[in-house]
């Protein structure tokens, strides 16, 4: 051990300071309990977006910007190939069963692929549209799949959360909300 060389020593140091800053930022994540569904939305109570997606399967009606206005709504955006969505998808078809109207934006998913999911899970979107190149997600401003979102009567969007909805965010925070807009 004559020496540690210079030229080792760099690599190391970048290593280490990386480590570092990683380290840091799961320290505070876990001491302020920051999630990814808290992150906020720019578009928080501002008109959605404008969007007129055709079927997934080419027949009959889309979903359109249009039929947000008049109700409280809840618009999802999944895919067949997300599993984050099928572990959600039993708290949609509970939402749906008790009554809430709920959108769905299928994100670059074959139509094949989406009607297989939701014949083998069930259907409980009012309407569905099918975003095949992403941009009406884009303008949603999704990045992670699924993401939903909450409609006021004027078009609104009230809420976002981001990944699979649970019994307990439902029970906490969407059907509050749902409940001081009206539904």
């Amino acid at each position: 051990m004559a020496g540690i060389r210079p030229a080792f020593m760099f690599p190391v140091a970048i290593l280490v300071s990386l480590v570092a800053v990683f380290a840091i930022h799961l320290y505070q994540v876990g001491i302020e309990g920051k999630v990814v569904s808290d992150l906020p939305s720019a578009l928080i109570n501002k008109p959605a977006p404008t969007f007129n997606l055709p079927p997934i399967d080419g027949k009959g009606a889309g979903f359109s910007s249009k039929q947000l206005a008049g109700i409280v709504s809840l618009v999802n955006v999944w895919a067949s190939w997300c599993p984050p969505c099928r572990a959600e998808h039993p708290q949609l078809m509970r939402l749906a069963r008790e009554g809430v109207t709920i959108y769905g934006i299928s994100y670059k998913d074959t139509s094949a692929a989406a009607r297989a999911f939701l014949t083998e899970l069930g259907n409980p979107f009012k309407s569905i549209g099918a975003d095949r190149f992403g941009r009406a997600s884009i303008d949603w401003g999704v990045y992670g799949y699924p993401e939903t979102f909450v409609i006021d009567r004027r078009g609104h969007i009230r809420y976002r959360h981001v990944g699979p909805i649970s019994a307990d965010d439902i029970s906490d925070k969407i059907y509050p909300l749902l409940e001081s807009l009206g539904k």
